[in-house]
């Protein structure tokens, strides 16, 4: 029997056998490549999913034992598969961590953060320290860029740092469809909102909008304010009564601004009181409450969802995952009775109800789940984003006294006392037409934007200002770094300076704040998915700080306090605000 029936090879043979086997690997390789050329920059092995890898780690190892057993004689099949599994997954790793992030990405000559880098995690560390977009400011403000920088995060993914309005307007208005909100996003999004309008994508998120954007218009806002006026009024009532049960005078702001925006957006989403200022046990806003407090634990638990998959951390033995799904259980009880109780009541309520439930039901283009988690979304988002705002607004104020006596002082002057404005036919017009109380809600809303961190990811091969950009790229956009970048804001842009929403000659708000561009303030967004309810959240927020810098003084209760913002998904204290309040007089 020949020596080549038997498998066996002269070295010559050998080495020739060998390299005609690697010439079609190469060959391989380079059919992949061109393929993948053709629609993005080269990314050799990206294509080979780990099922690609065990398959072609099999056939190299079969043909090595039964073709060329004189190859690796020491290996059995099985250590024949582990050793070329650890080859293939070596190169994959290798093309991943070293050669496309170093060499092949269109993105790598980029300006870089100068430090922070560790191999394998990237900078990825820096995205996860408080508060949210921290960091980011940081970067901004230490590296010379014409409006991107590149990054490295987690096994060395490709990531963006958006600093500049044209690649900011590409991706939030020019563009905005070919980038969505990372899926691990979505994934832990919808666990709480629902497949609502936050959580929607492309043609879907088109059609949501289109439907529920009736409901924000400005007509419909300035109906609105009567409610709003008399709920800040509410508001400020429930506060006087709590004090008198203090004796240090201090309450913890952030769960009363919680119940009253709990209460407004229920008129304006339910078109029903849910009451939550007279009940201080409501079980809506303790559910809320326990969801969005900014502990360690749960910024753990979002983290996580990045780095594992989500049904690997729910069989985690861990509280927190039946925390989360008895919490998120009874927001969907308490949405589904609402809107089957608002179907019973628009049986015999009027056809003109502009509540945001009422239209999504006239529309006829929602089942009664698809209300249910648009519903989720509006609770969750309507309420939470002006609770934040009034919280962070309060701080400023109490820590600014000169600030709060001004705008005091321009409320008592065009407001001679609370009913005086509830009785008057045109409520809009007077608080929208108060120069320092807007300034002082926009300065807030810039310095302490809800969300101060966003995520998209593109869904395919884009340009962001001239820049191409291939699919899956990660590119941040952090409202809380853009608000308060110097190169945007000049040098006192971290100050709390409601002047600057001032114009200096006529002494009427301005909209800029000073900046040369729109996308310099990115606290609403911009574009198709930017909030659509922004102009509810400022007419909610005049509303509310008026009626409540109006009614009382404030100081920290503890003005040696360092106040931290944290949260997951939105920017909170993260030990509460604790305020000393004094009530005063209108007009005083």
């Amino acid at each position: 029997m020949s020596m080549q029936r038997l498998g066996l090879m002269t070295s010559e043979e050998y080495a020739t056998t060998l390299a005609v086997a690697l010439r079609l690997e190469l060959q391989y390789h380079e059919f992949h490549y061109h393929q993948q050329v053709a629609i993005c920059p080269p990314r050799i092995m990206e294509t080979f999913t780990p099922v690609h890898i065990v398959a072609i780690s099999f056939v190299e190892s079969a043909v090595t034992f039964y073709v060329f057993p004189n190859l690796l004689p020491a290996l059995s099949l099985g250590g024949l598969f582990l050793f070329y599994s650890a080859i293939n997954w070596g190169i994959k790793a290798a093309q991943k961590l070293i050669v496309y992030p170093y060499f092949q990405s269109p993105l790598r000559h980029l300006p870089q953060p100068l430090c922070g880098f560790y191999p394998i995690l990237g900078h990825g560390l820096l995205m996860f320290k408080t508060p949210p977009g921290g960091e980011i400011l940081n970067i901004m403000k230490t590296t010379a860029n014409d409006g991107m920088i590149y990054f490295r995060g987690i096994f060395h993914e490709d990531r963006l740092i958006l600093t500049g309005p044209a690649a900011l307007a590409d991706v939030l208005v020019h563009k905005s469809y070919d980038f969505e909100k990372p899926g691990w996003v979505r994934q832990f999004l919808v666990r709480f909102l629902g497949n609502g309008l936050l959580t929607s994508e492309g043609d879907e998120h088109k059609h949501q909008r289109k439907q529920i954007m009736p409901a924000f218009n400005f007509r419909h806002i300035k109906e609105l304010y009567p409610v709003l006026w008399s709920k800040s009024i509410e508001f400020c009532d429930v506060l006087k009564r709590e004090l008198l049960e203090k004796p240090d005078k201090v309450l913890e702001l952030n769960h009363f601004s919680t119940q009253v925006t709990m209460d407004i957006i229920g008129l304006a989403g339910l078109g029903r009181d849910i009451g939550s200022l007279r009940n201080s046990d409501d079980l809506l806003i303790e559910t809320y409450e326990e969801i969005l407090e900014p502990t360690a634990e749960k910024g753990l638990y979002f983290i996580l969802h990045l780095v594992f998959p989500a049904w690997f951390i729910k069989a985690m033995p861990w509280k927190l995952n039946e925390r989360v799904r008895i919490t998120t259980s009874e927001l969907k009880r308490i949405c589904t009775e609402f809107v089957r109780d608002k179907k019973a009541r628009m049986k015999t309520e009027s056809q003109h109800q502009v509540d945001i439930l009422s239209i999504m039901m006239r529309s006829n283009t929602f089942s009664d789940e698809g209300l249910v988690d648009q519903l989720l979304t509006f609770l969750a988002a309507g309420h939470e984003t002006t609770s934040a705002a009034l919280t962070w607004t309060g701080y400023l104020l109490s820590s600014n006294p000169a600030i709060q006596r001004k705008l005091r002082a321009e409320v008592h002057e065009s407001i001679p006392s609370p009913s005086a404005l509830s009785s008057n036919p045109d409520i809009a017009s007077v608080l929208e037409a108060l120069p320092y109380l807007n300034a002082v809600c926009n300065e807030t809303l810039r310095l302490y934007p809800t969300i101060p961190a966003s995520s998209r990811c593109a869904i395919r091969d884009t340009t962001i200002d001239s820049q191409f950009i291939p699919k899956g790229t990660m590119v941040l956009v952090t409202p809380w770094a853009i608000n308060r970048n110097p190169k945007l804001w000049g040098p006192d842009a971290e100050v709390f300076k409601p002047e600057r929403w001032i114009d200096p000659e006529s002494g009427r708000a301005n909209n800029v704040g000073g900046a040369d561009s729109n996308y310099s303030f990115l606290t609403f967004l911009h574009g198709p998915r930017s909030c659509i309810g922004e102009k509810f959240a400022r007419a909610e927020m005049r509303a509310l700080v008026a009626a409540f810098c109006g009614s009382f003084e404030m100081e920290m209760a503890d003005p040696n306090e360092i106040v931290r913002p944290g949260g997951t998904i939105t920017s909170k204290p993260i030990n509460g605000m604790k305020l000393r309040l004094k009530p005063v007089e209108w007009g005083s």
